[in-house]
């Protein structure tokens, strides 16, 4: 079955391909089909990946997967939350975002942090029945940058099991960690549920 994957990150793209092998889908970009990003007016993350999924089905009339993700802080009241990928202003922006979010930071002594993903996928734009599944990867915050594998705040964001950054972990540790990881297995399961 081709499904397409509802994001231009590339980034995330790589992590996704990777981590949707189990279903044997020919998962393809949207990008590849010319379609933009969807304009996430949604207020929580599950309410983004819905959008972006049912843009993605509308504009070529496939399946789709889409994931909103971000990074929040509860000392910070959950931010940057939905608006992870544009906390700076610019979206993608990752240095820039990166560096508000520490300086947000210096008054802080919970330095706390989690990463959020919710992935959903639709049969087609008007399904009713989205397969949603979320989860959550805890941490704390660095203020020094460690690392050069993955993206955004990895390089920020500090495991104390593993004792190093998120951007420190090879891509199958990452993985098998991470919120994105954890969210594409649980929806992976209920899909395969839906099947049998």
């Amino acid at each position: 079955m081709k499904v397409v994957l509802a994001s231009n990150n590339q980034g995330k793209l790589i992590e996704l391909k990777s981590l949707l092998q189990p279903l044997g889908w020919e998962v393809q970009p949207q990008g590849e089909f010319g379609v933009s990003d969807a304009d996430e007016t949604g207020s929580t993350f599950v309410e983004n990946a819905l959008i972006k999924a049912r843009h993605a089905c509308a504009a070529i009339n496939a399946p789709a997967i889409a994931d909103d993700s971000g990074i929040v802080v509860p000392a910070l009241k959950g931010a940057p939350g939905i608006y992870s990928a544009r906390y700076a202003g610019v979206h993608g922006d990752d240095d820039a975002n990166n560096a508000k979010l520490i300086k947000d930071m210096v008054a802080e002594a919970d330095r706390r942090a989690y990463f959020f993903c919710a992935m959903v996928f639709l049969k087609h734009a008007d399904d009713p029945v989205p397969v949603i599944a979320t989860a959550a990867w805890h941490g704390v915050l660095t203020d020094e940058p460690a690392g050069e594998n993955g993206f955004g705040y990895d390089p920020y964001f500090y495991v104390p099991k593993h004792e190093c950054t998120s951007a420190q972990l090879p891509s199958e540790v990452k993985n098998s960690l991470s919120h994105r990881g954890q969210a594409t297995r649980l929806l992976i399961e209920q899909i395969k549920a839906l099947q049998d």
